[in-house]
């Protein structure tokens, strides 16, 4: 370690002793919200506060007279009687407004390629392009499949379906081929828009080529639109594919943008379920745009006039749905798009588009800060980060020692972080600070966003834990929560409401409540991994690995990771006369990588005879998490074999003495 860097992790350190960080005052000062009443007034009556809030920010074609519907709960329903298109609000009232010529997105693609996309261009691009799907037999209701890289196209496609009320379904670019038509399958996607081929650190994939492998028989899809990315050559099957450029230069340069109900559905986003199957969360236009651009504002401090803002996230998640498309659309931001890795073409990309954009806001993963820490502060510190104001953390819990280091070393100790705590489901941010009044302690979410409510309660009977660790839950209902599971509304109820009633939202987070009432999220209680705030399903991955020819059984559970949050960690069993060798473990990481993405390869792979299994056959997954994190095991006298547990100790005693 060099004497500088030995000088800052001390300096950390002695950080770690400082319990709280008010807002700076300059930032306090220049705040748009700094009146802490803002929580007195939302919790007073949060049907009110929010309706106010959709009514501020959004400009309604039929202003809703109704809040909330709970007549049938857990099927709740948000300004029904309202009229909006989130097309519109994205885009066309902003041109009207004048500012057609403010950048939308300032994009830059991994081997240098620029382009800023203003307003008015992105409007007349979405039009043509919406245009061009209604002349490819897309109506309204209809289901649109999106697997593209990080492209100013990406918020066409989404922005052309709203435009339309066709129900767009993105899947994030990582996944493999296999997984997108999984996700068009249960769907029933009628048109796909993908890409020739997708860049990742100096190579270029096969895209429309590997789609093309999966996709051929699937009955419902009709349509294949291909954008022409990197200009690689691709197969098209007549009749069937169409080339983006060539369909919009053929449209009608207007379409206007038809008036939905709020209650519409807006889009599906499959996330990983406790069960192999992933679940379809849907989300409708209202209630979903008015959570997204309500917390995009306050969370944020936005000024959307003077902010250049960048959400270093995929569109593929829900992140980059809420945080990169409709909430800073809908509130007229500059963002910065990139398309590429955080080390490629160098290891300070970053703060080079960070320094190059004047970059004021920047909302990333506690993964990427981590790794940036692995790297060196000497990296950052060659670039300019003074233009940023406000830091954001997502995805996952951020370690405290994590959040010092963005704190000063990106920070510069100037910037307020907003640890954000959302899901999927929830649509919209539902546990932050608000950065000019909330004083922040690193690694805690703090306190529930105005008009929200969380808790943590018992496991047992869900009473409310004054102090101390239970499961977090939120007590009432808000816009932006999902509909329902995509035609599955028993499993949407058993999901999430069966535990502790309809009218409690659990979310599936253990959570600690300290004795100032700030929430600390600790992770997931269910079969879930979250790598990266990438969630996967333990289930799914097992499935990627026993479908290796060499592999009898498998059980996948989420490990800490310093770097990753969680890492996945595979206990494997082999069949007969097969060897316990490296080419095999690159084999099933192989397997799992074709079969899911890169990103959900096991990070450890631990041999097992056999897996720890209850008398009626179930895998004891908590037990597998202890021997893996080196806890001391409780009672195994209910396993069918206890001494599988003896055996996997030796495994990973072994394991220790090889590395």
């Amino acid at each position: 370690m060099s004497e500088t860097a030995g000088s800052l992790e001390h300096e950390l350190e002695g950080m770690l002793e400082i319990e709280k960080f008010p807002p700076p005052a300059d930032f306090r000062e220049h705040a748009e919200w700094a009146d802490p009443a803002i929580y007195e007034e939302a919790a007073a009556d949060p049907v009110a506060w929010w309706t106010a809030r959709s009514k501020e920010l959004l400009d309604w074609d039929v202003e809703p007279t109704e809040g909330l519907n709970d007549s049938d709960p857990p099927f709740y329903r948000w300004f029904e009687d309202g009229r909006i298109n989130a097309s519109a609000q994205c885009l066309d009232r902003h041109v009207a407004a004048g500012i057609g010529d403010r950048v939308a997105y300032h994009w830059r693609g991994e081997e240098g390629e620029r382009r800023d996309v203003t307003y008015a261009e992105l409007l007349d691009q979405t039009q043509r392009f919406a245009n061009a799907l209604k002349g490819l037999g897309v109506e309204k209701g209809d289901v649109v499949g999106i697997y593209l890289p990080m492209i100013p196209e990406v918020a066409v496609a989404m922005l052309a379906c709203a435009r339309i009320g066709a129900i767009h379904n993105v899947v994030f670019g990582g996944f493999s081929a296999e997984s997108v038509r999984e996700r068009m399958s249960f769907s029933e996607t009628k048109a796909l828009i993908t890409v020739d081929g997708a860049r990742r650190k100096g190579k270029t994939a096969q895209i429309k080529a590997q789609v093309d492998e999966e996709m051929g028989d699937l009955a419902s899809l009709e349509k294949i639109v291909v954008i022409r990315a990197t200009g690689v050559e691709c197969p098209m099957t007549e009749g069937r594919d169409v080339f983006f450029d060539e369909v919009c230069a053929a449209a009608e340069p207007e379409c206007p943008a038809e008036p939905m109900e709020a209650e519409h559905p807006l889009f599906i986003l499959y996330t990983s379920g406790s069960t192999a199957s992933p679940k379809g969360i849907l989300h409708t236009t209202g209630g979903y745009l008015t959570g997204a651009t309500t917390t995009h504002r306050y969370v944020f401090d936005l000024k959307p006039e003077t902010d250049v803002y960048w959400c270093a996230a995929d569109v593929g998640w829900i992140t980059g749905h809420s945080y990169i498309v409709y909430g800073p659309l809908a509130n007229g931001t500059t963002s910065v798009m990139w398309e590429g890795a955080p080390d490629y073409p160098h290891q300070g990309i970053w703060w080079e588009l960070v320094q190059d954009y004047k970059a004021t806001i920047l909302y990333a993963a506690p993964t990427a800060i981590r790794t940036f820490i692995k790297w060196g502060a000497d990296i950052p510190g060659r670039f300019d980060l003074s233009s940023l104001r406000l830091l954001g953390s997502v995805g996952e819990p951020i370690n405290p020692k994590a959040w010092l280091w963005y704190h000063k070393v990106i920070g510069g100790e100037r910037c307020p972080i907003v640890d954000t705590w959302w899901q999927t489901e929830t649509g919209a941010i539902m546990i932050t600070p608000l950065p000019g009044i909330t004083e922040t302690k690193p690694g805690s979410a703090t306190t529930a966003f105005p008009g929200v409510s969380a808790s943590v309660v018992g496991e047992s009977e869900g009473e409310p834990v004054g102090e101390g660790q239970g499961l977090l839950v939120l007590e009432k209902p808000w816009p932006s929560m999902l509909r329902t599971l995509y035609k599955e509304d028993e499993r949407f109820v058993e999901t999430y409401f069966s535990r502790f009633g309809v009218d409690r939202y659990l979310v599936g987070d253990a959570a600690r409540l300290d004795s100032d009432g700030y929430l600390w999220v600790i992770g997931r209680i269910d079969d879930v991994v979250n790598v990266s705030g990438h969630r996967l399903s333990t289930a799914e991955v097992e499935s990627a690995i026993v479908a290796h020819e060499n592999v009898a059984e498998a059980a996948v559970i989420g490990q800490s990771d310093p770097d990753t949050g969680q890492a996945i960690c595979a206990f494997v069993t082999l069949n007969d006369g097969v060897a316990h060798t490296d080419e095999v473990i690159e084999a099933i990481r192989g397997e799992v990588a074709a079969r899911i993405g890169k990103f959900a390869r096991p990070k450890r792979i631990v041999w097992a005879d056999d897996l720890p299994k209850t008398r009626s056959g179930k895998i004891m997954r908590r037990l597998l998490r202890d021997i893996a994190e080196g806890r001391a095991l409780g009672d195994v006298t209910t396993l069918r074999d206890p001494g599988v547990m003896a055996a996997l100790e030796g495994q990973i005693a072994a394991e220790g003495d090889d590395e």
